[in-house]
């Protein structure tokens, strides 16, 4: 079992990522002993510092240069950060921001602006319509020549329809009893969940329902619960990683443009990153999981139900030499703020 650190190895541990971050350059203990108020002697902090290096928590990239952060010191240092993060007031910034944008989607996409604006970063919001994807009830009206109207209510309010064509007249009792089935058994049930229900019912040849499964069977088939609203991934800031000291070549700074610019990428970035289902702020360090481009960035985000049922997910990405607390705070204050909104 590995050691937990006293107080004044988190001491020297955090001066050592806080003067990483603002440097970019190897820290060496006369510079923590110069930070620090009490007299430290440089010497007893290279002790702790090789003791923070044997435990994992810094490497020395030359023989005679000073100690770099590891992937561990940073998740230490955000873990610390995230902890004492206070509740604070939204940034008039945020609050003015949010506030000339009506559609919920709209607000989404101005998310990822603040988000940019606030910490120069890359800043990413990504709307996920969950809601629309709860069925609320259906209807199934008979037209002619043995075609059915397919009106399907979500929970969110909107109605979406589409004109199926069945092989044989339908009566319009018989399309009842299929309305009254779905309403009873899937109301409350996301469509996708519905699908694999009634798949599964195929597979195992439960059609021995009847003509009234039967019926429902061929509804399906031609759409009868396929309505989900695609997310909405919006993503600005890319170029601030110009301006940034990353250390990385060329190639490898295409090869990152090319993974940010990837819609799909991107939502698979902040689903296997960012649980929808946790509520606090969630730290992501190191991301070479994504994308290989990504090792030496980290993800600070947050799941929030937005204006008009979206579930959305905010985030930051940024090196590791990010400001953490101004970011943290961002999110979280954008997160508060459309949490308040008018659903």
């Amino acid at each position: 079992m590995e050691q937990a650190l006293n107080q004044r190895s988190i001491e020297v541990l955090h001066a050592i990522v806080q003067t990483y971050v603002e440097t970019g350059e190897p820290v060496a203990s006369r510079t923590i002993a110069r930070r620090r108020k009490d007299p430290l002697s440089p010497a007893t902090i290279r002790n702790i510092m090789s003791d923070l290096a044997d435990m994992g928590y810094l490497e020395q990239p030359h023989t005679s240069a000073g100690r770099v952060p590891t992937v561990k010191a940073f998740q230490h240092y955000a873990a610390s950060v995230a902890a004492g993060l206070r509740s604070l007031p939204a940034d008039e910034r945020l609050r003015s921001g949010l506030g000339s944008f009506g559609t919920p989607d709209e607000c989404v996409q101005q998310a990822s602006h603040l988000l940019t604006s606030l910490t120069r970063n890359v800043g990413i919001a990504a709307a996920i319509p969950a809601s629309a994807q709860t069925l609320d009830q259906i209807d199934l009206i008979r037209l002619p020549d043995s075609r059915i109207l397919m009106i399907v209510v979500t929970r969110d309010g909107l109605v979406h329809n589409r004109v199926a064509h069945l092989p044989e007249p339908v009566m319009q009792d018989e399309l009842q009893s299929i309305r009254n089935y779905v309403n009873q058994h899937f109301s409350g049930w996301r469509l996708r969940e519905i699908r694999a229900e009634l798949d599964l019912m195929v597979s195992e040849e439960r059609a021995v329902y009847g003509l009234l499964m039967r019926r429902l069977q061929l509804l399906h088939a031609q759409g009868l619960l396929s309505f989900e609203l695609p997310p909405c991934v919006y993503l600005e800031g890319a170029s601030n990683l110009l301006g940034l000291d990353l250390h990385i070549t060329r190639e490898r700074l295409r090869e990152l443009f090319r993974a940010l610019e990837e819609k799909q990428r991107l939502i698979e970035l902040l689903d296997q990153f960012l649980d929808a289902g946790q509520e606090g702020l969630q730290v992501r360090i190191g991301l070479a999981q994504a994308h290989p481009a990504l090792r030496d960035f980290a993800l600070i985000g947050m799941a929030v139900e937005g204006p008009g049922g979206l579930q959305t997910r905010l985030a930051v990405l940024g090196p590791l030499r990010m400001n953490y607390p101004r970011v943290m705070a961002a999110v979280a204050q954008l997160r508060s703020l459309l949490q308040s909104m008018p659903q």
